[in-house]
Protein backbone atom coordinates (compact mmCIF):
# COMPACT_ATOMS: atom_id res chain seq x y z
CA UNK A 1 0.00 0.00 0.00
CA UNK A 2 1.39 3.51 -1.12
CA UNK A 3 1.70 5.86 1.63
CA UNK A 4 0.63 10.02 0.78
CA UNK A 5 3.20 12.16 0.73
CA UNK A 6 2.43 13.74 4.33
CA UNK A 7 2.17 10.35 5.51
CA UNK A 8 5.92 9.49 3.67
CA UNK A 9 7.10 12.93 5.10
CA UNK A 10 5.60 12.50 8.49
CA UNK A 11 7.52 8.53 8.68
CA UNK A 12 10.71 10.44 7.51
CA UNK A 13 10.64 13.24 10.44
CA UNK A 14 9.66 10.23 12.67
CA UNK A 15 13.11 8.54 11.14
CA UNK A 16 15.88 11.38 11.61
CA UNK A 17 14.12 12.14 15.01
CA UNK A 18 14.15 8.89 16.44
CA UNK A 19 18.04 8.54 14.67
CA UNK A 20 18.97 11.45 16.39
CA UNK A 21 18.69 9.69 20.01
CA UNK A 22 19.58 6.52 19.11
CA UNK A 23 22.99 7.53 17.45
CA UNK A 24 23.32 10.10 20.95
CA UNK A 25 22.52 7.38 23.13
CA UNK A 26 24.77 4.31 21.81
CA UNK A 27 26.66 6.38 18.59
CA UNK A 28 26.55 5.98 15.09
CA UNK A 29 27.88 1.94 15.01
CA UNK A 30 25.82 1.28 17.99
CA UNK A 31 22.26 0.97 15.75
CA UNK A 32 21.83 -0.82 12.18
CA UNK A 33 19.77 0.44 9.99
CA UNK A 34 17.19 -2.55 10.45
CA UNK A 35 16.78 -2.02 14.44
CA UNK A 36 16.55 1.92 13.54
CA UNK A 37 13.60 1.04 12.14
CA UNK A 38 11.86 -1.17 14.24
CA UNK A 39 12.21 1.80 16.77
CA UNK A 40 11.16 4.01 14.49
CA UNK A 41 7.98 1.68 14.04
CA UNK A 42 8.44 1.15 10.63
CA UNK A 43 9.89 -1.61 8.30
CA UNK A 44 13.28 -2.03 7.24
CA UNK A 45 12.43 -2.06 3.48
CA UNK A 46 11.13 1.52 4.06
CA UNK A 47 14.38 2.44 4.44
CA UNK A 48 15.89 3.24 1.29
CA UNK A 49 13.01 5.26 0.14
CA UNK A 50 13.79 7.92 1.98
CA UNK A 51 17.59 8.08 2.44
CA UNK A 52 20.31 7.34 0.03
CA UNK A 53 21.94 5.73 3.13
CA UNK A 54 22.63 5.44 6.69
CA UNK A 55 25.74 8.36 6.18
CA UNK A 56 22.83 10.33 4.72
CA UNK A 57 20.52 9.73 7.41
CA UNK A 58 23.41 10.54 10.47
CA UNK A 59 23.77 13.86 8.17
CA UNK A 60 20.59 15.12 8.53
CA UNK A 61 20.06 14.04 11.83
CA UNK A 62 22.95 16.13 13.32
CA UNK A 63 22.09 18.90 11.20
CA UNK A 64 18.33 18.82 12.28
CA UNK A 65 19.17 18.18 16.07
CA UNK A 66 21.43 20.84 16.16
CA UNK A 67 19.22 23.37 14.36
CA UNK A 68 16.35 22.69 17.44
CA UNK A 69 19.51 22.93 20.34
CA UNK A 70 20.77 26.41 18.60
CA UNK A 71 17.04 27.56 19.20
CA UNK A 72 16.70 26.21 22.60
CA UNK A 73 20.08 27.99 23.32
CA UNK A 74 19.29 31.28 22.37
CA UNK A 75 15.65 31.08 23.98
CA UNK A 76 18.18 30.57 27.31
CA UNK A 77 20.01 33.27 26.75
CA UNK A 78 17.95 35.67 25.12
CA UNK A 79 17.03 38.20 27.56
CA UNK A 80 18.90 36.84 30.41
CA UNK A 81 21.34 38.99 32.46
CA UNK A 82 24.17 36.98 32.42
CA UNK A 83 23.35 34.80 29.04
CA UNK A 84 26.50 32.09 29.66
CA UNK A 85 25.77 32.01 32.90
CA UNK A 86 21.90 31.13 32.14
CA UNK A 87 23.22 28.76 29.66
CA UNK A 88 25.78 26.79 31.25
CA UNK A 89 22.73 26.14 34.35
CA UNK A 90 20.74 24.54 32.14
CA UNK A 91 23.75 22.44 30.03
CA UNK A 92 25.63 21.36 33.00
CA UNK A 93 23.80 19.67 34.73
CA UNK A 94 23.38 15.93 35.79
CA UNK A 95 19.82 15.24 34.43
CA UNK A 96 21.66 16.65 30.49
CA UNK A 97 24.99 14.20 31.24
CA UNK A 98 22.05 11.52 32.56
CA UNK A 99 19.88 11.64 29.41
CA UNK A 100 22.25 11.55 26.61
CA UNK A 101 19.82 10.58 23.91
CA UNK A 102 17.82 13.68 24.93
CA UNK A 103 20.88 15.92 25.29
CA UNK A 104 23.50 17.55 23.00
CA UNK A 105 25.08 15.86 19.86
CA UNK A 106 28.56 17.51 20.79
CA UNK A 107 29.61 15.19 23.19
CA UNK A 108 28.05 12.31 22.13
CA UNK A 109 29.17 12.19 18.22
CA UNK A 110 32.44 14.77 18.23
CA UNK A 111 34.43 11.44 17.86
CA UNK A 112 32.27 9.46 15.02
CA UNK A 113 32.42 12.94 13.25
CA UNK A 114 36.34 12.87 13.55
CA UNK A 115 36.17 8.82 12.78
CA UNK A 116 33.86 9.38 10.00
CA UNK A 117 34.56 12.69 8.08
CA UNK A 118 32.05 12.91 4.79
CA UNK A 119 28.56 14.60 5.17
CA UNK A 120 28.30 14.05 9.30
CA UNK A 121 31.65 16.23 9.73
CA UNK A 122 30.38 18.61 7.38
CA UNK A 123 26.98 18.99 9.08
CA UNK A 124 29.06 18.70 12.77
CA UNK A 125 30.98 21.71 11.67
CA UNK A 126 27.77 23.58 10.85
CA UNK A 127 26.31 22.90 13.87
CA UNK A 128 29.89 23.82 16.02
CA UNK A 129 29.33 27.26 14.00
CA UNK A 130 25.93 27.64 15.04
CA UNK A 131 27.17 27.08 18.44
CA UNK A 132 29.90 29.65 18.44
CA UNK A 133 27.86 32.43 17.05
CA UNK A 134 25.33 32.64 19.86
CA UNK A 135 27.86 32.21 22.21
CA UNK A 136 30.06 34.76 20.39
CA UNK A 137 26.78 37.18 20.18
CA UNK A 138 26.46 36.37 24.41
CA UNK A 139 29.61 37.00 25.40
CA UNK A 140 31.61 40.13 26.82
CA UNK A 141 35.00 41.37 25.38
CA UNK A 142 35.84 44.28 23.96
CA UNK A 143 37.19 43.00 20.53
CA UNK A 144 35.52 40.44 18.03
CA UNK A 145 38.67 38.49 18.72
CA UNK A 146 38.29 38.75 22.56
CA UNK A 147 34.66 37.60 22.27
CA UNK A 148 35.26 34.74 19.55
CA UNK A 149 38.32 33.64 21.93
CA UNK A 150 35.68 33.27 24.83
CA UNK A 151 32.89 31.70 22.83
CA UNK A 152 35.34 29.20 21.74
CA UNK A 153 36.73 28.26 25.38
CA UNK A 154 33.20 28.35 27.04
CA UNK A 155 32.12 25.73 24.29
CA UNK A 156 34.93 23.82 24.38
CA UNK A 157 34.69 23.51 28.28
CA UNK A 158 31.18 22.98 28.37
CA UNK A 159 31.36 19.75 25.79
CA UNK A 160 34.62 18.69 27.68
CA UNK A 161 33.06 18.77 30.90
CA UNK A 162 29.82 16.63 29.76
CA UNK A 163 31.82 14.44 27.66
CA UNK A 164 33.96 13.62 31.28
CA UNK A 165 30.70 13.48 33.52
CA UNK A 166 29.72 10.86 31.56
CA UNK A 167 32.53 9.36 31.28
CA UNK A 168 33.74 8.76 34.65
CA UNK A 169 32.29 5.83 37.03
CA UNK A 170 32.46 7.95 40.33
CA UNK A 171 29.38 9.74 40.96
CA UNK A 172 31.04 12.54 43.00
CA UNK A 173 33.46 12.87 40.80
CA UNK A 174 31.18 13.64 37.79
CA UNK A 175 29.29 16.07 39.35
CA UNK A 176 32.77 18.11 41.02
CA UNK A 177 33.25 18.26 36.91
CA UNK A 178 30.27 20.17 35.78
CA UNK A 179 30.09 21.90 38.75
CA UNK A 180 33.80 23.20 38.70
CA UNK A 181 32.83 23.84 34.50
CA UNK A 182 29.91 26.19 35.52
CA UNK A 183 32.03 28.05 38.48
CA UNK A 184 35.18 28.30 35.75
CA UNK A 185 33.66 29.76 33.03
CA UNK A 186 31.13 31.81 34.12
CA UNK A 187 32.90 34.36 36.27
CA UNK A 188 33.53 38.17 34.51
CA UNK A 189 31.02 37.29 31.87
Amino acid sequence: MRVSKAQAEENRRRVVTRAAELFRERGIDGIGVAELMREAGLTHGGFYGQFESKEALTAEAVAETMRHSHDRWRATMQGAEAPIAALLQRYLTSSHRDMPGKGCMLPALAADSARRGGPLREAFTEGVRGYLALLEEAATGETPQARRQRALGTLSAMVGALLLSRAVEDPDLSDDLLEATRAMVSPGE
